[in-house]
């Protein structure tokens, strides 16, 4: 069975949830929680008066063929950054396997509109700048919400401006870059819709649960599903001197 990146969003969330109910009103990874609070209130009012309707409408107006095209294309273009990062990390293998996987789906798919790939056994295995950092190094950084792209750590966040560049609607004709990116939004909203509704469900504190959901779901992505067990002093130890060996999987 495979899981794509809307099971994985459902499972971090459902696995966070346990945690965010009970985790105290400060964190040591989220020291500007007032700030983002008020950031995430904002992006709320945003999402409940426009962005979640209209997603809503989109899902019922547009079949579901049409729905998945659209997010395969987008999905093809992402999968071509992937290729990139996984090649920045050091793993050829899977930097490869991603390129053939965007050659396929670009060729045989439509220009990406069927997602031939997948079902030739070539899976999805998303990466970004975000993750490429961590392999170099960097640690997370504090939880930072910014307005509208919402959570992020500070690492992430440094390296949004490049992941967005090479986004579809870079790809297009300055005219209609607009365009491309509100319907990015709208297709990504319709489908973390179920999550959405997930969250305000089980939530009691819907601030803390997707803090939560969101530094445990990068965490695990960083360290490819195998996070090393936090250190109890800091969650941004220090890497270990050059020369030392690793107790646990190579920090990503």
């Amino acid at each position: 069975m495979r899981i794509d990146g809307r099971d994985a969003l459902l499972v971090a969330l459902a696995l966070a949830c346990g945690g965010a109910i009970a985790a105290p009103p400060a964190n040591r990874a989220d020291p500007w929680e007032p700030f983002n609070r008020d950031v995430f209130a904002f992006n709320e009012a945003l999402d409940v008066g426009i962005v979640r309707p209209v997603a809503e409408t989109y899902r019922k107006v547009l079949p579901e063929v049409v729905r998945t095209g659209i997010g395969n294309v987008f999905g093809n273009v992402q999968d071509a950054w992937s290729a990139v990062n996984h090649l920045l990390q050091g793993k050829a293998q899977d930097g490869l396997e991603m390129g053939m996987r965007v050659a396929t789906n670009t060729v045989f798919g439509l220009g990406g509109l069927v997602d031939i790939a997948s079902d030739l056994g070539i899976d999805r295995r998303s990466e970004d700048l975000g993750q490429t950092f961590g392999r170099w190094g960097a640690g997370p950084g504090p939880y930072v919400v910014l307005p509208v792209f919402g959570p992020r750590t500070l690492r992430d966040a440094l390296a949004l401006p490049f992941d967005r560049y090479v986004g579809l609607s870079n790809l297009v004709r300055a005219n209609d870059r607009y365009g491309v990116v509100l319907l990015e939004v709208v297709q990504l909203r319709s489908e973390l819709l179920a999550a959405g509704r997930l969250a305000d469900q089980l939530a009691f504190d819907k601030y803390v649960f997707a803090r939560d959901a969101y530094l445990a779901r990068r965490r695990s992505l960083v360290y490819d599903g195998n996070p090393p067990e936090e250190p109890p002093e800091s969650e941004d130890s220090p890497p270990a001197p050059a020369g030392t060996a690793p107790s646990s999987p190579p920090s990503r």
